[in-house]
Formats: structure tokens, sequence, C-alpha cells
């Protein structure tokens, strides 16, 4: 809905700070009276991407920030819009703002490809899920099939259907009908991300990997972005959220779950 802004110079005195509405060309009006290339702390929620954008066109510097390490770093118990600026402004200003990655604009735009994807082999998995669970209600076994949801699984399912009470049988259709969508978009998807992403060394080394095809290989270079960036694998691995959280203390450890 809106951005609480604070304007600090380089002797912490506040210069400006008000609400700022979540509409184009707002940042960008409250940004003009600010010094060109001025760093601008910008937190990481859900609508970031334009946000950035718009600090960038009005010349500013955005430095997306870690929203949970910076609030530990503030060590603040209070939560405020007002609190959180001025925190964010002490952290840059002492150079402890804890920031990430901002991918540029055109990889933003291209991982939605593979994003989208994903969320939608999501939702293929969830109907046959779903199909599987509405057979098991009733005590049928569909036959083992390499897959059910195949030319020869329909024809299965189409006969197990016949056994099912009438709302159960149609509600099973309206759910493969839905199958039958999500199938033609996830390989329209697919066709997309073929010929947008090219092969790139990258990528064809990512390929040599175990487990690691076509549409994987380009799911870890569109998130991964430039890997240099990354000071060690260690830390690549620890972005990918492979490596399990650890908690130690009295010779006793405990293993987390993993997540980045």
């Amino acid at each position: 809905k809106y951005t609480w802004a604070r304007v600090e110079n380089r002797a912490a005195r506040v210069v400006r700070q008000e609400r700022i509405p979540h509409a184009r060309g707002a940042f960008g009006a409250f940004l003009s009276k600010c010094e060109a290339g001025s760093p601008v702390a910008v937190e990481t929620v859900g609508n970031w991407y334009w946000v950035v954008d718009e600090v960038e066109r009005a010349g500013g510097a955005p430095q997306l920030v870690n929203a949970r390490l910076a609030k530990a770093m503030m060590g603040q118990f209070n939560k405020s819009d007002k609190l959180d600026t001025r925190g964010l402004n002490l952290l840059q200003r002492t150079g402890t703002l804890p920031t990430v990655w901002i991918p540029s604009a055109e990889m933003r735009d291209a991982r939605e490809l593979p994003r989208t994807r994903m969320a939608l082999v999501g939702q293929r998995t969830q109907l046959k899920n779903r199909v599987h669970a509405t057979l098991a209600k009733y005590g049928l076994t569909p036959p083992a099939l390499s897959d059910l949801f195949g030319k020869a699984g329909r024809i299965a399912l189409s006969a197990l259907s016949k056994q099912l009470p009438p709302h159960t049988a149609q509600a099973l259709g309206t759910v493969l009908t839905q199958l039958d969508g999500l199938e033609q978009a996830i390989v329209s998807i697919e066709k997309e991300i073929a010929a947008h992403f090219h092969p790139t060394p990258e990528v064809e080394l990512l390929r040599t990997l175990p487990g690691v095809g076509p549409i994987l290989s380009v799911v870890i270079q569109a998130e991964m972005g430039d890997v240099n960036r990354f000071l060690s694998h260690e830390c690549f691995a620890s972005y990918a959220g492979t490596t399990p959280r650890l908690q130690a203390s009295g010779g006793k450890s405990y293993s987390g779950r993993t997540r980045p």
C-alpha cells in the first residue's frame, strides 16, 4: 500500500521523511530531490522488483536488504515503519547494511519462465495425487502402468470411473480435464525456455552433473546468476539450501532442516 521513507544526511540528521504511496512514479518524485547516486535501502518484500526499477530510473543506487538479518542487527524489540527506516539508515551509514544481490531486470523477467513451470508442475502433481486419492477412497486399484495418465492409463481410468458414484466420477473427469490443460501449458512454457535460454558453457557444464538435464540446468543458471559472486562453494551450497542448519552446545549437536 505504501512505503515509509526517511532521508538522512552524512551527519545523521533527518532531512525528510514521509509516506510514499505504492503508485508508479511516486518513488521517482520523492527521490528527485536527492543527489544522483544516493544509496537507497529497499527491504526484500514481495514486490521489490518495481521499487528497485523506480529507484534506478530516478538515479538512485538501490541496496536490497536482507530484512531478517537487518532486523537482528538493529537490536530493536519494537517494530514500526519509522523505527525500521531509522535502523536501516544507521546500518547503511556504518557500512554494515546486510545486502543481497540484485539480478538484472532482464534476468528477473527470464526467471519467470522456469519459476512458472515449477508452479505448474506442482499443480500437476497435486491433481495426480487427487486422482489416486479418489480411487483409493473406493478401494479401486489402477493397473500397474509406467504412466497412469498416458494413453493406456486414461483408458484404465475411464473404466475405473464407471465404478464410482456419479458425482465423484464427474469430479474425477474434471480433474483429468484440468490435467490436460496443465500438460499443454507445461509443454508450451518448456518450448519458450528452450527458445530463450541458449546453451551457454555454464549450462553445458551443469548438464554433466548426474540428474541435471535441460530444464534443471536452466533453473540453476537463472537462480544463481554469476557464480563468481559467491566467495566459495560452501557459500553457494548454503545459498542453494543444501546445507542443514546446525545447533551445537554442551557437547550436543542437532541438525535442522535444509533451507537457504
